[in-house]
């Protein structure tokens, strides 16, 4: 046994512990465990939490993720009433419009965000799209506060949308999940859609490995 527990010392898969004969999960065994669980796809993590949205509330439910400075829709799942037209799978929004968009901004590193703000083109997509660097960070900082984004016809007029991140095991934000409807549908007092997002987007989070610290923001 002794001579296992050495091995593995040596292979830095373990580490001894605080007290005398005890033993903890080396770094490298936390770094091979990171590499894993980077490689699963959020998209099969996520689908059943759509499914489960879209039963409940019969709205359109997007997971997109960043790829530079635009939100990439890779999964999505029509809503009973009203499709959105304004992101299909494979489609991109800039980073400042929309619910995932901005779940996903809001969450990145202030030199992303800033570097977002100060070198790209703000589009109007609508008069509601918040184009002004600082309602930008204004939107941003509020996102952040409340852990869920909203969207008020800043894409397109009638239609809003909620959108919550979905964090990886290294803390990093990973994804966003977003819910969008006609405008009362998703922002109505009666509507579940901003509860039920940001519930879902936690379970993604948990299932991705992330555990919540003191610490976040």
């Amino acid at each position: 046994m002794y001579r296992l527990i050495a091995s593995l010392c040596e292979l830095e898969l373990i580490d001894a512990g605080s007290r005398r004969g005890t033993y903890r999960l080396g770094l490298k065994l936390l770094r091979l465990g990171g590499i894993v669980m980077a490689s699963f796809d959020e998209r099969g993590f996520a689908r059943p939490i759509m499914e489960q949205i879209h039963e409940a509330t019969g709205e359109t439910v997007f997971l997109c993720v960043r790829r530079g400075f635009e939100a990439v829709c890779i999964d999505r799942i029509d809503g009973k009433r009203v499709q959105s037209l304004a992101l299909k799978v494979g489609g991109t929004l800039p980073l400042h419009a929309g619910a995932a968009s901005r779940a996903l901004l809001a969450f990145e590193s202030e030199t992303v965000r800033e570097r977002y703000i100060e070198e790209q083109s703000l589009e109007t997509l609508t008069p509601h799209t918040p184009t002004a660097p600082a309602e930008l960070r204004e939107v941003l900082a509020e996102v952040r506060r409340l852990g869920v984004s909203m969207s008020d016809q800043d894409v397109t007029l009638g239609i809003a949308a909620v959108g919550a991140p979905i964090f990886g095991l290294d803390g990093q934000v990973r994804a966003a999940l977003s819910t969008s409807g006609i405008r009362e549908a998703i922002l109505g007092e009666q509507s579940r859609a901003a509860q039920l997002t940001v519930e879902g987007a936690a379970e993604i989070s948990r299932q991705l490995g992330y555990t919540q610290r003191e610490t976040d923001s």
